[in-house]
């Protein structure tokens, strides 16, 4: 049976996903004893990654309020992972119930799950599809039922770059997005990082992974915002982005960056 292009028999779970690593490592219940696994050594190699992985999930709570405050009332989540409460809808809902989200991912069941937990009640949209096939995801028809590319996006790719490769182009495919977006628009990003920590056996894990690790520098991170000015504070580590509560011990040694950026032309 063929579904948004997959085949049942196509869900690997003979390897750790990283949605499902990173719905353990969080305390969920959606994954298999092969994500558990790679989550213990992930932690082994790691240390700080479940008070990381926490931090950016608090970063992606604060920065979805502040882009619905500003004036977004839909939200294209592209790599939203197993769906943990609260989720985007719930926390955008909480600001101004109107708003619309589809959310995106490439692992099939993801969308199950997704499909069973989350609202369907026309505002919201759940889209199996690939982030390396930015076109694709901007015209699927589901997409366009909840996201209308004539008003303001808020295009959220939050722990997601970092599995794309060069050779995925990962600054092509923001780009595309990017291009897709009328003025107004927010991109609300988070990237991995081994700029405070040599994190080479943390990407050794995501080697056996159905996805790699590729942790990029500031300054690689800061490419993706080309076409979008970064409100303040600018690109920082997750926790330090407008925190709303005092920064987690160890905080300094949390490898991933985030930031909020506008497009204004």
């Amino acid at each position: 049976m063929r579904q948004d292009g997959f085949r049942a028999e196509e869900i690997d779970t003979s390897r750790p996903h990283p949605a499902r690593i990173y719905d353990y490592l969080l305390g969920g219940k959606d994954n298999y004893e092969v994500d558990q696994r790679a989550g213990d050594e992930l932690a082994a190699a790691a240390p700080e990654v479940r008070i990381g992985l926490r931090a950016n999930r608090a970063f992606l709570r604060r920065a979805v309020r502040h882009v619905v405050s500003s004036g977004v009332r839909q939200i294209l989540d592209i790599g939203t992972g197993l769906p943990t409460s609260p989720n985007v809808q719930e926390i955008a809902h909480e600001t101004a119930p109107d708003v619309r989200v589809a959310y995106v991912d490439n692992d099939p069941i993801v969308k199950a799950h997704a499909d069973a937990l989350l609202s369907r009640s026309g505002t919201t949209s759940v889209v199996l599809a690939d982030l390396r096939d930015p076109r694709a995801i901007v015209d699927h028809p589901d997409v366009r039922q909840v996201i209308d590319f004539d008003e303001p996006v808020a295009l959220l790719l939050v722990a997601i770059l970092h599995f794309l490769t060069d050779a995925d182009n990962p600054q092509q495919v923001v780009a595309t997005l990017r291009d897709a977006l009328p003025s107004g628009s927010f991109l609300v990003l988070s990237h991995a990082t081994g700029d405070f920590a040599d994190r080479s056996d943390a990407q050794a894990v995501y080697n056996r992974a159905t996805a790699t690790l590729n942790l990029r520098s500031r300054t690689e991170v800061e490419r993706f915002f080309t076409g979008f000015e970064l409100v303040e504070p600018g690109l920082a580590q997750v926790p330090f982005w407008r925190p709303d509560t005092p920064p987690p011990a160890r905080s300094d040694e949390i490898g991933f960056y985030g930031g909020v950026a506008r497009k204004t032309g």
